[in-house]
């Protein structure tokens, strides 16, 4: 009987030399190349040189390795067609029974900083690798292909049950190996033209949308009980980022509107860091069904979340909070019992982890990287499509921002008002969010989220500040076409107005906070989130 062979080429070594040993204990030949033969050598395993199997020696630096026939031909070759056998042994070539290939670290190159000259880049495009991961996953009734040492344990289990015949691992799992061959050189390909579309083109949005993931981790359900749902991590050589490295401690598991009530207090409390003071003040963002109902900084962490929970401490029953720094035993002491979902922050101390557990269903997650986000493009899907856009925090230029009245606005209300918009640009629209100086920080005092009409959203953040609306600050998304908004704003005791301006009517609104005595600046940007 002819021994089956197997095809070894990896970039990356881990478990390659225990699988090469394994499959020569089991009586198979070993193909390889470059540094996987000499890796396989040196652990004195028999190995063959693909190039003594194809008859032509690798060239152009290794560009060219594994693309010929007998190659292909061996993997391709279909067993169970007679004049498919003939032509093989004409041509003088074997069969291949295996491939295990893992492709060039093209996205952990990709990812350097300062980013890699396009040159360097472009020779870590694998070409040789994906292609025989292909050919072995549509010839998969014939030959096993293994894309990551995860499967090898498995596969080499049902040859040793089968003395080492290829025939040996079942259907099923060859279809489960050739599902996971495609998905790994999709991924790669969409990571290739993901990078040379933002390289080449310099689009402000991807000229085309291209998204890869890593498995999904099923969750209980989505938004209601009878609609199925999954976490899928961004597919990334680099490892797990933002949610996705998210490390949980204790709780049940996360459901698919925790997920979106994260990402939300994630990105608002990120936005409270993008200062490089290295003397950040405490942040906290409480967040109720996507939406933030208080959000404070502050000297202390206490006082930030203290004053977070005083701006709307009804809504954020059963909350989701983000901190921006680790979680301390005095912050774990005033949370109490709150009924909460999620904590997310950069750690805990270990004091503040116990008292939190306390409670069984809370789900406390640390996240290492707090970093701010820089702009990233945001992909929505449609009936028939995407739509996608660049999203960041907010890209006001504070120093250009305009006072529009007569009574002035120094800097400390432009502090405010830079605080005010990091929390309203995560604020459904139409909205208007109330802040406040206190005596170390800033803190929302009403937030009025997601309404058709904008003055009813200044009802709504008045009713959630009741007195304390008195000499706050009220941020809006949008501009006022009427002067209806301002003056409601000052029957409650509004002293400063902050919006984008750029209404016909804008001179209307001015107007009516001069008639108040009020304050308002023009920050000409608007922050629409629909």
């Amino acid at each position: 009987m002819v021994a089956p062979r197997a095809l070894l080429s990896v970039f990356h070594k881990d478990g390659i030399v225990e699988l090469g040993q394994a499959l020569h204990n089991l009586g198979w030949e070993l193909l390889s190349t470059g540094g996987t033969s000499r890796v396989l050598r040196e652990a004195d395993l028999p190995v063959i040189d693909v190039s003594d199997a194809t008859g032509h020696p690798e060239c152009f630096d290794g560009r060219v390795k594994t693309l010929h026939p007998a190659v292909h031909g061996g993997i391709l070759v279909r067993r169970d067609r007679e004049d498919d056998m003939e032509m093989l042994e004409e041509l003088g070539y074997r069969t291949v029974d295996l491939v295990c290939v893992n492709l060039y670290p093209f996205e952990s190159v990709a990812s350097k900083d300062p980013p890699a000259p396009d040159a360097e880049l472009i020779e870590m495009i694998d070409i040789g690798g994906p292609t025989m991961i292909r050919s072995a996953a549509k010839n998969h009734n014939d030959c096993l292909v293994l894309t990551s040492p995860e499967q090898y344990d498995s596969v080499l289990s049902a040859l040793e049950s089968a003395n080492g015949d290829p025939s040996g691992v079942s259907q099923e799992a060859r279809k489960q190996l050739a599902l996971d061959a495609f998905q790994t050189t999709a991924a790669y390909d969409a990571a290739v033209s993901n990078e040379l579309d933002d390289r080449f083109n310099l689009p402000d949005v991807p000229s085309r949308i291209h998204v890869a993931s890593e498995a999904g981790t099923s969750l209980r359900y989505g938004e209601n009980p009878h609609q199925p749902a999954a976490f899928y991590p961004a597919a990334s050589a680099t490892g797990p980022k933002g949610l996705a490295a998210a490390v949980q401690h204790g709780g049940k598991e996360l459901s698919f509107n925790n997920y979106l009530d994260l990402d939300g207090a994630l990105r608002i409390a990120r936005g409270f860091l993008i200062d490089t003071d290295e003397k950040r003040p405490h942040g906290c963002v409480v967040i109720k069904h996507t939406n933030p109902c208080g959000a404070a900084i502050d000297a202390t962490q206490v006082g930030a979340w203290e004053n977070a929970l005083a701006s709307d401490p009804e809504s954020a029953f059963g909350c989701v909070i983000a901190f921006t720094h680790t979680v301390e035993k005095a912050t774990a002491e005033a949370i109490g019992g709150h009924f909460l979902e999620c904590i997310i922050a950069p750690g805990y101390d270990d004091d503040a982890l116990e008292i939190l557990s306390e409670k069984q269903n809370r789900r406390m997650l640390t996240l290492d990287d707090f970093t701010p986000r820089k702009d990233e493009v945001r992909i929505r899907q449609l009936d028939g499509g995407w739509v996608a856009q660049v999203q960041g925090p907010p890209s006001v230029d504070w120093s250009a921002v305009k006072c529009v009245t007569k009574a002035p606005a120094d800097d400390d209300l432009v502090a405010l008002a830079r605080f005010g918009s990091t929390v309203l640009s995560e604020v459904k629209s139409n909205s208007i969010v109330l802040v406040a100086q206190t005596e170390t920080g800033f803190a929302t005092v009403g937030v009025g989220p997601g309404q058709t009409s904008r003055v009813e959203a200044v009802r709504i953040a008045a009713r959630r500040a009741g007195d304390r609306a008195k000499g706050s600050m009220m941020v809006s998304d949008a501009f006022f076409p009427f002067r209806d908004g301002i003056d409601t704003a000052h029957e409650i005791g509004v002293t400063t107005v902050v919006q984008p301006g750029g209404s016909m009517r804008d001179q209307e609104s001015i107007d009516a906070a001069d008639e108040h005595g009020m304050a308002m600046i023009f920050t000409g940007q608007r922050l629409f989130l629909h």
